[in-house]
């Protein structure tokens, strides 16, 4: 399939790119919704297929290594051979996918569409994101597109709770699969008819192939550590063994990296300050936000008793509240306001937010911390998740927009993985040790109510490590990125030089670059 030119003529937008945003941001909206769809949805399917209880996690972990393992293979990809191809394809496998594992008849054809899911998803990931960072250019519309993409990124996951429970309760958890079908469709139909990529693209290159098994095996391990660790325990050889392969296989990669001459991750994009900072900061905030997500969605059922559906739409507030941040508050003060404080200020509400959670007891009336903490949380998750993804690819060149758009991708994968493997970790020990200092009242409370209070103490213990671990993220973001509002950056190139300016860590661009940049292909 030969990806069709977006611009008939120097500087001139394409005419059809609200309509693409429309349909990247679905394709977006799908990726994000199967992650809790299938978590709502896994309890039938495990009764329904005789899934045993040590495969039941493997339905979650078979799509996150695939996932967390390729995203920079397939961010590189779809710079090397086509955004919109790899968002067409990556949109057809992951189609395929879920319509094999909805129709699956047994645990092995389950994971195998999982995993297969994982590896479609990474392919399609980076190459919305990178077409919508080549899409809109002008500042004031990029700010809007961003904070709309945004905004079905950070809601979406919650969004998925309630169409999990919906589905899952009123029709079948097959459903949590098949739904993703036309999805799938409708960004296949938009990706043929209105999804443009610039006309000019760099030269094609070869594959770092060594780049390529070094990342997606210290990633894989990376992944399977921290998914071990929340089963088996920290010190089980099962979770050291991934780690300190992880660590070695990803030193490696960065020594491989810095010497070869076409990397799969040109380190310039992780070590301009700009970027470095955006991905640390993110991957922070992730990992405090992801673990409360799951905390939650326990307590509300375990502890409230609520159903999957009135979970789902018990996680409105903080929908509404990512959307609100997203597109009325980051979409509108990015281009009057230094990204850095956007960030900072969104992790520090959101880490506000969760501070009301560690007063979260058992007998908690929902609109008494529930509710405010998830307005909070979600509103200050989209103030910072909008400006984060936009600068993530603002200024980065073209051959790198791919791989740094999954880089945003795999910042999130790796929190959310250490997340919910952390903070688990830290709310199960909590409540054993409340459990134990506390035998007297089992009498008093009831074997469940006995076990509802050590829980929930164990989750306001770890809200604490969370908001922690948050300020650290606004921190990082409040000192590392400096760079200025957006609508006053000056173009990533100039017609004299062509050189990156108002940037460190980056090179000189290649003539296509420059002729691509002059005539109006891509604009920063």
């Amino acid at each position: 399939m030969q990806d069709t030119p977006s611009r008939p003529g120097a500087g001139r937008e394409d005419p059809q790119r609200w309509k693409a945003l429309l349909f990247i941001a679905l394709a977006q909206l799908m990726v994000v919704l199967d992650t809790t769809v299938i978590n709502i949805s896994l309890p039938s399917a495990q009764h329904d297929l005789g899934i045993s209880s040590g495969n039941r996690p493997w339905v979650i972990t078979a799509y996150s290594l695939a996932f967390g393992g390729l995203l920079l293979f397939g961010g590189r990809i779809a710079d090397l051979a086509g955004r919109r191809r790899m968002f067409v394809i990556g949109l057809i496998g992951f189609a395929g996918a879920s319509a094999l594992g909805g129709a699956a008849s047994g645990t092995a054809t389950l994971l195998a569409a999982r995993a297969l899911q994982g590896v479609f998803g990474a392919l399609l990931a980076p190459a919305a994101l990178s077409l919508l960072a080549v899409t809109f250019s002008e500042p004031r519309e990029r700010a809007k597109a961003f904070g709309i993409y945004g905004a079905v990124s950070g809601g979406g996951g919650a969004l998925g709770l309630i169409l999990g429970g919906a589905l899952t309760q009123y029709l079948s958890w097959r459903w949590a699969l098949y739904i993703n079908i036309p999805f799938a469709a409708a960004g296949i139909v938009g990706a043929m008819t209105v999804i443009r990529e610039p006309a000019e693209r760099p030269p094609r290159s070869r594959l770092d192939l060594p780049g390529v098994l070094l990342a997606t095996g210290g990633l894989v391990s990376l992944v399977l550590g921290f998914s071990r660790a929340e089963t088996h325990g920290w010190r089980a050889h099962a979770t050291v063994l991934p780690l300190v392969a992880a660590a070695l296989l990803l030193a490696v990669f960065v020594v491989v990296e810095s010497r070869v001459a076409t990397p799969l991750l040109p380190l310039r994009v992780v070590t301009d300050r700009n970027c470095g900072g955006v991905y640390l900061s993110l991957g922070l905030s992730v990992i405090g936000m992801f673990g409360l997500f799951l905390f939650l969605t326990y307590y509300l059922q375990a502890v409230k008793g609520y159903t999957p559906v009135v979970t789902g739409l018990a996680f409105l507030p903080m929908i509404l509240g990512m959307v609100t941040g997203s597109t009325q508050i980051g979409s509108r003060l990015m281009n009057v306001l230094p990204p850095r404080l956007l960030l900072g200020t969104g992790f520090l509400v959101s880490a506000l937010g969760i501070l009301l959670l560690t007063r979260l007891k058992a007998e908690s009336p929902y609109a008494a911390v529930v509710l405010p903490a998830q307005v909070l949380l979600g509103l200050g998750m989209g103030t910072a998740f909008m400006p984060a993804t936009s600068l993530a690819t603002h200024r980065v060149l073209p051959r790198d927009a791919g791989v740094a758009s999954a880089m945003v991708s795999t910042s999130q994968q790796v929190g959310g993985s250490i997340g919910t493997a952390l903070l688990n970790t830290i709310a199960s020990s909590s409540s054993h040790r409340w459990a134990a200092r506390h035998l007297q009242q089992a009498e008093v409370l009831g074997k469940t109510g006995y076990a509802d209070h050590a829980a929930v103490h164990g989750y306001a213990v770890a809200s604490w490590w969370a908001v922690s671990i948050l300020g650290v993220a606004a921190l990082s973001a409040l000192t590392l990125v400096n760079a200025p509002r957006q609508d006053t950056v000056p173009p990533a190139t100039t017609a004299t030089t062509g050189k990156r300016t108002g940037m460190t860590g980056m090179t000189d661009m290649t003539g296509t670059e420059k002729t691509a940049a002059q005539g109006g292909a891509f604009h920063g």
